[in-house]
């Protein structure tokens, strides 16, 4: 079967297993980002021409922000059944307890049926039992097995990093293929996909602006769908390695500098000491500029690690610095104090942050504002410059998109 794949929320890494596993494009859909319709469209877009459509949840089924985000949320939009798969690690009979509360939490909870992980197959007759009871679908189960993917502090190592990924697909597909009713999860699928309204995107140029786009080990946090709406909209995108490249590709337009990890690679990006002068002399020369998290770190004069300082791009003259624990984490709202490159004054628009570093100077373009009553400032906003450690998604607000290939063009028709 041809297979399209969604991740709930705002995760990357996910998706790129996704990627490497079923080799195809893998697309978010965030209740938080997004309105109903921009979710509804955006399940269609991605997953038209394929002969099924699977969406992997985030964190655990409900939660969320004041329930958006949430992986329910996303099935209740989307009118998708759910596959609960619960963890029964060190349970037997407490098994039931934890389906019927998921089951009756909220009802409906869109739940059909459960995969039971790490499952004894001494207790595959009671897993059974408890689902007849509980009058819910027995999906199959997971046996304990040994084949593991390491966590790093943002997640699971990426799907890139692991060398022997594809041994341990085949054998985790060998157990699922044993082990879950896949037919059966396959007949309950939803046969359509939910009406929507179409989304009005215009393509605006004849002339497509020349979008540069890191992307490497070093800075691999990318929605696909942030880049297809630019291409959308009418720009067209040039990938280069801050790692690997000498210089920023000569043709750019626009400048997008992505997260990632490049704090795994601080003396490699420190050592390419052509590709830092070539995004400051851009940067510095007015180029539109978008960077986030890992990217924003990467224009920053230094980064500490280890120990060790390492210089970078020193668009700014602040440092980045490693905490130990997580940094202002979670779903925000970013309210804009002035005009800028993606924003005007007043504009609020839903974003993300997830990251353990931090920065002598975070900015103050923005202020950032949590559904729990917290607010600070964050971000260095420009007419040319959008950088700080909040992650944006573009269909919350394809303006954003919009301006940004805008100020593309006009920079490279004056260049």
């Amino acid at each position: 079967m041809k297979v399209s794949s969604f991740k709930c929320g705002p995760d990357y890494i996910d998706p790129m297993f996704h990627e490497k596993i079923i080799g195809t494009d893998s697309h978010n859909l965030d209740s938080f980002f997004c309105d109903e319709n921009t979710i509804k469209y955006l399940l269609h877009e991605n997953g038209k021409n394929s002969d099924i459509a699977v969406i992997e949840g985030v964190m655990g089924f409900y939660d969320g922000a004041n329930g958006r985000g949430s992986a329910f949320s996303v099935s209740e939009i989307t009118d998708t059944p759910v596959i609960l798969v619960v963890d029964c690690k060190g349970m037997s009979d407490s098994i039931g307890a934890v389906i019927k509360g998921f089951l009756t939490y909220k009802i409906p909870s869109n739940i059909c049926g459960v995969i039971f992980n790490r499952l004894p197959d001494k207790l595959v007759t009671l897993a059974k039992k408890i689902c007849n009871e509980l009058n819910v679908n027995y999906f199959g189960h997971m046996p304990f097995h040994k084949c593991t993917i390491e966590s790093r502090h943002l997640g699971l190592v990426t799907a890139d990093e692991i060398f022997d990924i594809k041994d341990k697909i085949r054998f985790l597909g060998e157990l699922a293929e044993k082990n879950i009713m896949l037919d059966e999860i396959i007949n309950y699928s939803e046969k359509t996909f939910p009406k929507f309204m179409e989304i009005n995107i215009k393509k605006m140029f004849n002339n497509p602006p020349v979008v540069a786009v890191a992307r490497d080990r070093a800075f691999c946090f990318l929605y696909k769908d942030n880049i297809s709406l630019l291409e959308k909209i009418g720009c067209r995108i040039e990938y280069f390695s801050p790692l690997d490249d000498k210089c920023v590709p000569e043709n750019a337009d626009g400048l997008i500098l992505c997260g990632g990890y490049p704090e795994l690679y601080t003396e490699r990006l420190s050592e390419n000491i052509s590709m830092l002068e070539s995004v400051k002399s851009l940067i510095d020369g007015g180029i539109p500029t978008i960077a986030e998290c890992g990217g924003f770190m990467y224009l920053h004069k230094y980064i500490k690690n280890n120990n060790h300082v390492y210089k970078m791009a020193g668009v700014f003259e602040s440092s980045v610095y490693r905490t130990d624990r997580l940094q202002r984490f979670g779903y925000i709202t970013l309210a804009s104090e002035i005009d800028s490159l993606l924003f005007k004054k007043s504009d609020k628009i839903n974003a993300h942050e997830f990251h353990y570093w931090d920065s002598t100077d975070c900015g103050k373009s923005l202020t950032a504002l949590k559904h729990d009553g917290r607010s600070w400032k964050c971000c260095q906003c420009s007419e040319t410059m959008y950088a700080g450690f909040p992650h944006i998604y573009f269909y919350s607000d394809i303006r954003i998109a919009e301006r940004f290939a805008v100020a593309c063009s006009e920079y490279g028709g004056k260049k």
